[in-house]
């Protein structure tokens, strides 16, 4: 089943893909309800894709994205950090930060470029959705955990990026300005088929930037596996269901930071306004989405070097 979120006519709705049409739920059926395991109510006419703006297909309470790809840690380290190779740290689990729930946009959005960026990238990877609630899971029992798969495109500002990480914490505003999810939903059961004899999902990735192929992967070339990545996830806490854990960004051009360190230059250029980026999924489908003007930022001061008063 392919769960979609939309918009038509001036309402938000959800409902089931089918072909090129979309059955809708009754009105006020919530995307996350269906993830948390409310039966599936019976849907109405069929509305053309064509017809309706596809949202986020559902409202996450958290996003996770991880980094399981070697080939892109390796081309993007030497992008952002100037350092080569692989840390043997990353190899001890996979490793993740926290993104942000509230800048998801849809499949054919615009995305504006972040206040301050004039190095913006695209990431291609794909999201686990939670289904059910968990703590301290093991990879063995977190594929029941797995409700189904989208497409996610953790779009960087590469250029702020840089700056901040300098600090030790990680990325902040570097990566919170959009985060494309769609084009909706799919159930995991329509993803096993795809399923190797290692239990990662071999699922062709192709990422293009106005037309012209740019990267192609293997999902399967992950170094986890989304069980063992929820696993990790939970120890010591707990997962709910909508939360969204992406794959990281795949290798071979799944975003232009990995080629600009593999080739020591800016080849492709970093995204302008009107670039659109299209990337496809195997057994998923495409999101597309077109680079805008964004805003300019609000001045802040640097940091005060204070006194050390004490009381």
């Amino acid at each position: 089943m392919r769960l979609a979120a939309y918009e038509h006519e001036g309402l938000r709705r959800c409902g089931v893909v089918e072909g090129d049409a979309i059955r809708p739920f009754p009105e006020g059926t919530d995307p996350l309800d269906l993830v948390r395991g409310t039966p599936v109510p019976a849907t109405g006419g069929a509305v053309p894709l064509s017809e309706v703006r596809l949202l986020p297909p559902l409202e996450p309470p958290s996003v996770r994205d991880f980094v399981t790809f070697e080939e892109h840690v390796e081309g993007v380290r030497r992008s952002v950090s100037g350092e080569s190779g692989v840390p043997d740290a990353w190899y001890d689990a996979p490793t993740f930060y926290f993104a942000n729930p509230a800048c998801l946009v849809g499949a054919h959005d615009e995305v504006p470029v972040p206040p301050g960026c004039d190095v913006l990238d695209f990431e291609l990877e794909v999201a686990a959705i939670v289904g059910v609630a968990g703590g301290d899971l093991s990879p063995e029992g977190a594929r029941g955990h797995i409700f189904g798969y989208t497409i996610f495109n953790d779009w960087s500002a590469r250029d702020l990026q840089s700056r901040e990480m300098r600090v030790g914490l990680g990325p902040c505003k570097g990566k919170d300005a959009a985060s494309t999810l769609g084009p909706w939903l799919v159930t995991a059961d329509e993803l096993e088929p795809y399923r190797d004899d290692e239990g990662f999902l071999r699922l062709a990735l192709t990422a293009e930037v106005n037309g012209e192929v740019v990267g192609t992967d293997l999902l399967s070339n992950m170094s986890w596996t989304f069980e063992e990545m929820l696993a990790h996830a939970s120890r010591g806490t707990r997962v709910r269901p909508g939360d969204v854990l992406g794959s990281g960004t795949c290798g071979n051009g799944g975003c232009l930071a990995e080629l600009w360190g593999r080739r020591g230059h800016r080849e492709p250029s970093p995204l302008r306004p009107g670039d659109t980026v299209t990337l496809t999924v195997e057994g998923i489908g495409s999101v597309s989405n077109t680079v805008v003007p964004g805003t300019r930022p609000v001045p802040l001061p640097r940091g005060r070097r204070r006194p050390r008063d004490r009381p």
